[in-house]
């Protein structure tokens, strides 16, 4: 058996405690749709961007999630909620068994600076696995933009990839694009799950291995559930999409290091970019405009307290 139902919840939600929100929407979305294995949250579900409602390990949200696979019987990306460890705050989406054992949790690698401020990036692409279904690979938002999380996640035998996301800016479009791309470049599912409401745009999308476009969502709130067919993801690996490019086996038999990847190697045009920091604004003080400086680009944490 190699078929995972998944059901994306693309949730209208604001800042604040929206636990248990998720948790009547997990239930609902289960009595519907009984057939569904996995269920994806967008990120910072639970609480919203601020920095502020970062739990410890083990805490108030990480408990209710826990429950909400227990309960429901399903398995559970959730999102992500913000975990403080020690001295650092990472934003880190933990995936559940329907037994309710948690089991890994992902730290986003990339966080979006200078704008997520305060927030630590991991370190570590992470899979799971699906018993007698398959691997599964998890990215958060911001992620998707470095095509090294995608193409490592798939490296490690990933046939779908989870991304819950948070956007609510005028890239969504450039985003959608992204992860219709990362499908096809890496022959996997692109689960692609962002917010709605006041916190997110919405526009959740799902495509399959060749790059197809399964489902694109609206705006609002939205329900997607979806069979993805892995012995289809195996198949297009090894004969190509209809027959097309064998993508992974090229890029497993190809030059072994790209030049930016070697030990010690720096790339003067990248360094000469200053330091990673907001822009200032167009205009100096006196009102005159800087014909020079770019636009600054639009943040969605500017947007949505914290």
């Amino acid at each position: 058996m190699s078929h995972l139902a998944v059901a994306g919840l693309q949730l209208d939600l604001e800042a604040g405690d929206n636990l248990d929100r998720i948790s009547d929407e997990v239930a609902a979305a289960k009595r519907r749709l009984s057939w569904v294995d996995l269920v994806v949250l967008g990120e910072l579900a639970a609480y919203g961007p601020a920095v502020a409602h970062a739990q410890e390990p083990g805490g108030p949200a990480e408990t209710r999630l826990r429950a909400m696979a227990r309960d429901n019987r399903v398995w559970l990306v959730g999102g992500s909620i913000f975990e403080r460890v020690g001295d650092q705050v990472f934003n880190t989406c933990p995936v559940i068994d329907p037994t309710g054992a948690v089991v890994l949790k992902y730290r986003k690698i990339y966080p979006f600076r200078p704008y997520e401020a305060g927030v630590a990036g991991g370190a570590e692409c992470m899979t799971f696995d699906i018993p007698k279904i398959g691997r599964i690979g998890v990215s958060i938002c911001y992620d998707m933009w470095f095509p090294e999380t995608s193409r490592t996640l798939a490296w490690m035998g990933a046939e779908a990839i989870i991304h819950p996301g948070l956007t609510n800016t005028i890239d969504r479009d450039v985003e959608l694009a992204i992860a219709r791309a990362s499908a096809a470049q890496n022959q996997c599912y692109f689960v692609d799950v962002n917010l709605a409401g006041r916190l997110g745009n919405g526009r959740s999308a799902l495509y399959g291995p060749g790059g197809e476009a399964i489902y694109e969502a609206g705006s609002g709130r939205d329900i997607i559930a979806a069979e993805l067919d892995l012995g289809y993801v195996r198949r297009v690996r090894e004969r190509g999409w209809h027959g097309l490019g064998q993508v992974l086996k090229s890029f497993r038999d190809g030059p072994s290091t790209y030049p930016p990847y070697r030990d010690g190697a720096v790339s003067a045009p990248l360094a000469a970019l200053g330091p990673l920091e907001k822009p200032e604004a167009n205009l100096d003080p006196a009102g005159e405009t800087d014909a020079v400086a770019s636009p600054p680009r639009p943040s969605q944490y500017d947007k949505k307290e914290g």
